[in-house]
């Protein structure tokens, strides 16, 4: 799948914002942390994107009601869905100069109902043949996602059969519907009827 840059200057992809706030002390000092045994962008990505995936928690895997959406916040808490996680792995890649994307899947359960649009990431790292797609989620059994440079090592393959869909915008923010819904829902199961099935 050839994935298409929302803005032409990459340097849109390192920006800070309220959500991917790579200036919050709570980021710089993962970052540094993670910075101390890595310190060259490959590793260090890498670090960082087993860091998200596997330290903060996936909130409907470990059942925790509370709804992270701010980098810095899915840090401090230790949680969020795979949008939370995605702002998380941006603020951590974009605060070391390592461009970073959000994009969207669309997926659904194994009929093809209940359709919901999926976050993760792309980077850009020096040397590498263009952007790759990283997962964060967060594994658990049937779900082994990987940091990979030479192949896609997702958590998820879209099933076309199904109404799924692999959406290629390289997004410099998170997208507007799915923002609102993790900003205005009070609760994981409010966040789950609120979330975009389509953008």
């Amino acid at each position: 799948m050839e994935l298409i840059q929302s803005a032409p200057e990459i340097s849109a992809y390192l920006a800070a914002d309220g959500v991917v706030d790579h200036w919050h002390p709570r980021v710089r000092e993962t970052v540094a942390m993670l910075r101390a045994d890595h310190c060259d962008a490959y590793s260090y990505a890498m670090a960082a994107y087993e860091f998200v995936r596997d330290t903060i928690a996936h909130s409907a895997d470990s059942g925790d009601m509370r709804v992270t959406w701010r980098a810095s916040d899915v840090l401090a808490q230790g949680t969020g869905i795979c949008h939370a996680k995605s702002h998380a792995l941006a603020a951590l890649l974009r605060a070391e100069g390592i461009p970073t994307a959000l994009c969207y899947q669309r997926l659904t359960d194994d009929d093809g109902s209940h359709p919901m649009v999926h976050g993760l990431v792309a980077i850009r790292l020096p040397g590498a043949p263009g952007w790759m797609r990283q997962d964060p989620r967060g594994n658990k059994p049937g779900i082994d996602a990987r940091f990979s440079l030479t192949g896609e090592r997702l958590a998820w393959r879209v099933r076309p059969e199904c109404n799924e869909v692999d959406y290629p915008i390289l997004f410099t923010a998170p997208h507007p519907a799915v923002l609102s819904a993790l900003r205005a829902a009070p609760d994981r199961p409010a966040l789950w009827r609120m979330l975009p099935t389509d953008i």
